[in-house]
């Protein structure tokens, strides 16, 4: 996939899935707006990838800062062609009877809000123009309770719909939207599952986990009209079928 040209914004690309994006979608030729709450880490990412990337600090949890990064990013680079709705949380793991009632209305700002704030700031212009491609990272969290992740799966459930909607309202105007649930990716993410010790996803090995350059590479071929058959739904990196298209091993 040539996205020479082309300019998509990555949120949470301080590590991890969205550092391995930048890479990736940079290698390919698009110009990649890094932004994260982390100001040095995407600088420094920034620096690696030189004149096409920019780093925007920005909490996606504030609509406001997330309008100023679309801004600043069609400001830079003259459009934006791809949002990578990727920044999450999961931190603190607890279960529903101890949660904490702020901690977990935050994982619902970053993982549900956040994606809207990023939908919200770029469909507009997206519209207007015709096209436009909005990617989200799901989980198969989505779709059934997993104990102590009452806030993850909630608010990646309500992600998902988001997705839906996007093409529901705006499919038929140029937009494309997908969600990608990914599996489980060797990141700091998991790292703090590994950690909490609850449910059967703390106690996988490490290398049960997939690298983060395999997400990183199936949202380049998303971005791609064979992915067009996944619109308004989710591509899931357990699928062998989807890693054959994808060209991952």
């Amino acid at each position: 996939m040539n996205m020479q040209g082309k300019t998509v914004l990555i949120t949470g690309a301080s590590r991890g899935i969205g550092a391995s994006a930048a890479r990736v979608f940079a290698k390919a030729g698009a110009n990649v707006a890094l932004v994260a709450r982390n100001e040095q880490a995407v600088a420094e990412l920034s620096g690696e990838l030189g004149a096409q990337a920019l780093a925007i600090p920005c909490d996606v949890s504030r609509y406001w800062e997330m309008e100023k990064a679309v801004n600043a990013c069609v400001e830079a680079f003259g459009g934006l062609d791809v949002l990578i709705n990727n920044a999450g949380a999961i931190e603190p793991i607890s279960h529903l009877s101890d949660a904490d009632p702020e901690a977990w209305g935050h994982v619902i700002d970053v993982n549900l809000k956040g994606v809207f704030h990023g939908m919200r700031a770029v469909l507009p212009r997206m519209i207007a123009e015709g096209s436009g491609t909005i990617l989200t990272i799901g989980s198969g969290a989505a779709h059934g309770p997993v104990e102590a992740w009452s806030h993850y799966c909630s608010s990646k459930a309500g992600a998902l719909m988001l997705t839906r909607m996007v093409d529901k309202e705006a499919g038929e105007k140029g937009v494309r939207a997908i969600s990608l649930s990914p599996g489980t990716v060797a990141t700091q993410m998991q790292r703090d599952i590994k950690a909490s010790g609850i449910n059967p996803i703390s106690q996988l090995a490490w290398e049960d986990h997939i690298p983060p350059e395999w997400p990183a590479e199936t949202l380049l071929w998303m971005c791609s009209p064979a992915a067009d058959a996944y619109l308004g739904a989710e591509v899931s990196l357990r699928d062998e079928g989807i890693r054959a298209q994808v060209g991952l091993s």
